[in-house]
């Protein structure tokens, strides 16, 4: 699929996500697109594998009758078939274009007829049947921690649909049946189109979300930043993990920079988030025995205390609260700090966390705000913790403001390794300046992302723009981070020639005085006063 064509489907997708806009919140809409194209995915995905496992036969899914004995034999060799390779299983009657026809005819049905019940609430609640039976196939299998719960924000009974059985119907009808048109093209196992298209839909609800956007979306631009830092010299990585996973953007991009990744952990608190990220897996091809998300709060209830990741990326909320509660001082992740994040900035409790959770071999990047640079107290003491006695920074890159959807603080990324081949020294960038403003947001171009990754991974010092800071230095900062400490960005300001300045004002002076005669001649021959 050429650019062009990828930029049609992106267009089509959000032309039907609006066709619910006008009837609930950005957040709330999105999780009914987002859940219908997934219900589609699955169900071509369920219709492809289907058929190849039937070619022996010369029959197709959409044949084989349910209510016959030899039909019901097909169903459960195809679903024992499937719930191992695919994770779930559906019937043919279930699958997404078999709904949508009869949407459309239900629809027809009810406004032929006048009928504003039984009709019109058939579709509705087929497809609520549907939906859990998906998750219902899954029970007792491999992939039920996947799949549970996984539609649970698409109310099919909510009044923000239509205040009638008929009005929901009808415009669920409507949009299951524009994108029953479109063709997601999953024959092509080369492409991720789809995907790509599914992750222009998150960003684009994100940017209309204002704060909430931060609760499950990272900027592409940002994200790219961090999975090039965290791949930087490896083709293949065992495990990645992001603590504070959200729509799982960010691990999915990791995936993109390299071959191939062993697996997928991620944690994220919000429901309808950890909802949105285990579909985004699923619909990006990763497969249900490679991933492991969970609903958790990370610092208070961690769920991957005994695995150690190769890459691990995140984008916590910034300056979180958290329960620091003193009991966290015998905890592994803590303990040897001596000193616990405070209660209303968790963001080193964020890095202690990530850092117990990297592997020896591994890069951990986290993007937090500029404060931790240099804020004192108990931060101030394990930032130097982490420099003085365990030598696991790599460097700190300072990105411009207003970045993220939903602030505009400035933000900076930190890299971690635990064994680092510059342990000397400690990389400084300044990518603050280097930016395109668009309306009221600022992006990072291509250009300036490569810059940034090319100046880590050369560990290069340019004017105005890197150093490389030896710890001794850093320690006659007191181990204060904040970036002008270490690289220069003065401009000085260009000479004043003073006596350039008094000619000027000379000539100023005598044309201001030639000025005042014409005006004194004109009032003079007016037989008015002069003004002055």
């Amino acid at each position: 699929m050429s650019d062009e064509q990828k930029k049609q489907l992106e267009q089509q997708l959000w032309n039907i996500a609006n066709t619910l806009r006008g009837k609930m919140d950005a957040d709330e809409f999105r999780d009914y697109i987002l859940g219908f194209i997934f219900y589609k995915y699955l169900s071509e995905k369920m219709y492809i594998h289907a058929n190849e496992i039937l070619q022996e036969d010369g029959i197709t899914y959409n044949s084989i009758d349910e209510n016959t004995a030899v039909g019901q034999e097909y169903l459960e060799a195809i679903k024992e078939n499937s719930i191992e390779s695919l994770g779930y299983f559906l019937k043919p009657s279930e699958l997404f274009s078999n709904i949508a026809k009869k949407g459309s005819e239900a629809a027809e049905d009810a406004d032929e007829e006048n009928d504003d019940t039984a009709q019109s609430n058939f579709i509705l609640a087929d497809l609520a049947r549907i939906l859990k039976n998906i998750e219902l196939s899954t029970m007792g299998t491999a992939s039920e921690d996947d799949f549970d719960h996984l539609f649970e924000d698409l109310d099919l009974t909510s009044t923000k649909l239509g205040r009638t059985e008929k009005a929901k119907n009808t415009l669920i009808a409507k949009v299951l049946s524009h994108l029953d048109k479109i063709d997601f093209n999953l024959t092509d196992t080369k492409a991720d189109v789809l995907g790509d298209a599914y992750e222009y839909l998150i960003a684009q609800f994100a940017s209309g979300a204002g704060k909430k956007a931060g609760e499950f979306y990272t900027p592409q631009q940002v994200s790219t930043v961090l999975a090039r830092i965290v791949t930087t010299r490896k083709t293949h990585l065992k495990s990645v993990y992001d603590p504070t996973c959200g729509s799982g953007s960010l691990l999915l991009r990791v995936k993109r920079e390299v071959e191939d990744v062993g697996s997928f952990c991620g944690q994220e608190l919000n429901r309808t988030t950890y909802n949105l990220a285990r579909m985004n897996m699923i619909l990006h091809g990763v497969h249900y025995q490679q991933f492991d998300i969970k609903q958790e709060d990370t610092l208070e209830h961690p769920q991957h205390l005994d695995k150690r990741f190769e890459a691990i990326v995140a984008n916590p909320p910034f300056s979180a609260q958290w329960s620091a509660s003193q009991i966290y001082l015998s905890d592994d992740r803590f303990s040897q700090y001596g000193k616990l994040a405070p209660s209303s900035k968790a963001d080193f409790a964020f890095v202690q966390h990530m850092i117990h959770q990297l592997a020896d071999n591994g890069i951990m990047a986290i993007v937090l705000p500029h404060g931790v640079l240099f804020r004192g107290g108990a931060e101030g003491h394990i930032r130097q913790y982490l420099i003085a006695e365990r030598n696991y920074l790599d460097a700190v890159i300072g990105l411009p403001a207003n970045i993220f959807y939903g602030t505009s603080i400035p933000t900076c990324i930190l890299v971690f390794k635990k064994c680092r081949e510059d342990s000397g020294n400690i990389l400084f960038i300044d990518a603050s300046k280097d930016f395109e403003k668009v309306k009221n947001q600022n992006y990072l171009r291509d250009s300036d992302i490569d810059k940034i990754i090319k100046t880590y991974r050369e560990r290069t010092t340019h004017d105005k723009y890197s150093y490389i800071a030896t710890l001794d230095e850093v320690k006659e900062n007191d181990y204060n981070l904040n970036i002008p400490r270490y690289v220069d960005t003065f401009e000085e300001e260009e000479e004043i020639d003073l006596n350039e300045v008094s000619k000027k004002l000379k000539a100023l002076d005598i044309e201001m005085a030639a000025t005042d005669a014409k005006i004194a001649e004109f009032c003079k021959q007016l037989n008015i006063a002069t003004p002055f």
